[in-house]
């Protein structure tokens, strides 16, 4: 059977995509839920200008990714991937949060093959150059380029933040239990 590789973002993707909002309803004093974000720049949800919000993720960026939350059945299901699938992550977080992250992965004892942090959202180029064959994001704009720029499937995590129209290769999941369905459908793994 051939080994098919996974390109897999991480925030809001594997982990929780509410983890953060405790912090941000903490610091700037709002009470919001994972139903009031509904666009993926947080400078327009939280009404601050970008220069004060870049100031806050810098400060807060290496304790907001050690006490992310693991999204629901994300774990069991990266643990059977592993089995059939390279498991490459591919991240928008910045290189220097190497350590950080790959310590968060091993203290929830989750799998992977390849770990890379960007510190863009540009995602195009490292999925070609890993070759994945699929990719699991959660921001709308990634998942529609990745999969027609690469022209492959890509499972969009759905959240209040990425509801626009997508193109025909880009599968909605609700849940890990949904994307797992997907990946059985595309990729005709066993069960």
């Amino acid at each position: 059977m051939p080994t098919y590789r996974f390109g897999i973002d991480i925030d809001g993707t594997v982990t929780d995509p509410g983890t953060f909002i405790p912090h941000l309803n903490e610091h700037f004093n709002k009470n919001l839920t994972l139903d009031d974000l509904v666009e993926y720049d947080l400078t327009r949800v939280l009404n601050v200008d970008e220069q004060s919000f870049a100031r806050w993720m810098e400060e807060h960026e290496p304790m907001l990714y050690q006490k992310s939350v693991l999204a629901n059945d994300a774990k069991s299901i990266l643990h059977k991937w592993e089995k059939q699938f390279e498991l490459f992550y591919i991240s928008a977080r910045p290189a220097k949060l190497h350590d950080i992250t790959e310590e968060w992965f091993q203290a929830f004892n989750l799998p992977y093959d390849h770990i890379e942090l960007l510190g863009s959202h540009n995602k195009i180029e490292a999925a070609k150059e890993h070759k994945v064959d699929l990719f699991l994001e959660d921001k709308h704009d990634n998942a529609v380029d990745i999969a027609e720029i690469c022209q492959i499937p890509v499972i969009l995590m759905n959240t209040p933040y990425n509801q626009m129209p997508v193109p025909t290769n880009v599968y909605r999941a609700n849940s890990w239990q949904e994307a797992n369905q997907i990946v059985s459908d595309l990729f005709a793994i066993t069960k």
